[in-house]
């Protein structure tokens, strides 16, 4: 471990992880995916940086696990076992769980080898209005040739809402921005949103610009991408639901158990002084974003004596 810096007080540290062809760091500062590096390649495969006050500013959200909640809650409020619970940080829709988003803490290093590191969190009951006192842990691993595990867990000690996800970003090319990148989804159905960005139900792909299902090459704004795509109706076992493939020929599948993605393209702001809109997409697998408020979409509900889990897998090739 390294020291990168410090967070209020405490010691940020910096883990590194290899096996065969790939290697990561890591930060205990919100679980974050600093880097990702494939042998052969000379540039880093995902957007994160040493500099920790960019993770209170413009890179809040990049590589970091956000929980309990990620993506949108409308209007900061949700119905938990019945009761609806009024979030805090709603402007007037949460996003990401607000200022009590883990994204924003240290966690606690509990295990580390040279391949796999455990990093946890407890969420205090109350925190930011999300009931329980939550445990979230995080356990990355790499595995030759190059494939990276995360595997999370959670546990509550009252009912409340659990849907972690990790906001990595992603440039296989290593260029000012994406574009060239091709991009395949395993979705035929997505979540269309509204003006603020909230769902709005679930529509079929078939004829829209959010169809996937074969690779193709979008460019910047073409279509504008900040959407759920549906891989699955509800959690199940690994499989394959995204492949991303740089014009370097560099290639990243995503597998999950997740019953969705979210792709968003990177136009709303650039990660720090110097860089372009568009430099990189988020890749998000996750459950379905505003469930609680959505009949039919998979719940988020996490109740005393249950434990969360999800696993997502990124495999790297070069050419």
């Amino acid at each position: 471990m390294r020291v990168m810096g410090q967070q209020d007080g405490r010691d940020v540290h910096a883990l590194d992880l290899a096996a065969g062809g790939l290697s990561v760091t890591l930060l205990t500062r919100g679980s974050i995916l600093r880097s990702v590096r494939l042998a052969g390649v000379a540039h880093d495969l995902t957007i994160g940086t040493d500099d920790l006050a960019l993770y209170d500013g413009p890179m809040i959200y990049h590589g970091a696990l956000v929980a309990p909640v990620g993506n949108r809650l409308a209007f900061a409020r949700a119905p938990i076992d019945g009761r609806l619970v009024q979030l805090d940080g709603g402007k007037p829709h949460l996003l990401h769980s607000g200022d009590a988003g883990s994204h924003r803490k240290l966690w606690e290093v509990l295990g580390v080898a040279p391949d796999r590191a455990t990093l946890a969190v407890t969420l205090p009951d109350g925190e930011g209005g999300f009931p329980g006192t939550r445990r979230v842990t995080a356990t990355w691993e790499a595995r030759a040739p190059a494939t990276l595990c995360l595997t999370v867990t959670a546990t509550t000690d009252k009912p409340t809402l659990m849907n972690p996800v990790n906001h990595s970003y992603w440039n296989l090319d290593g260029t000012p921005t994406w574009e060239g990148h091709t991009l395949q989804v395993a979705a035929d159905r997505y979540v269309p949103v509204d003006a603020a960005l909230i769902p709005t139900g679930v529509a079929e792909v078939a004829g829209t610009p959010y169809d996937f299902r074969e690779r193709r090459a979008p460019r910047p704004g073409e279509p504008s991408l900040d959407h759920c795509l549906v891989t699955a109706r509800a959690v199940g076992p690994l499989r394959d639901v995204l492949t991303l493939t740089g014009r370097s020929g560099v290639s990243m599948t995503l597998a999950t158990t997740l019953p969705g993605v979210q792709v968003y393209d990177g136009s709303q702001a650039p990660s720090m002084p110097g860089r372009q809109l568009y430099e990189a997409f988020a890749i998000e697998a996750e459950m379905w974003p505003d469930a609680p408020n959505h009949a039919g979409f998979p719940p988020i509900a996490l109740r005393p004596g249950e434990t969360y889990e999800q696993v997502t897998e990124w495999r790297f090739a070069a050419p």
